[in-house]
């Protein structure tokens, strides 16, 4: 299912690739500080995920010096 696709069911959008290259983290180091698989942080990347456990974004937050609004927005209804 392409990407656009999927933001449009659930109307959130991720901002992992933007937030990891303003801090020149790679997602393997990223996998690494947070303990969840290259694969699923992948998915969450690409707009794919259906949902994230709180522990989850919790540690991407605190790996990204982030808050999770600004890892994740609800984009405008079309």
């Amino acid at each position: 299912m392409p990407v656009d696709q999927d933001v449009d069911a659930h109307g959130v959008h991720c901002r992992l690739d933007e937030l990891l290259a303003d801090r020149g983290i790679t997602l393997t180091r990223l996998s690494e500080l947070v303990g969840v698989s290259v694969v699923n942080l992948s998915v969450l990347k690409n707009d794919r995920a259906k949902a994230i456990r709180f522990s989850t974004l919790t540690a991407i937050c605190r790996a990204l010096d982030c808050t999770v609004g600004d890892l994740l927005e609800v984009t405008p209804a079309r």
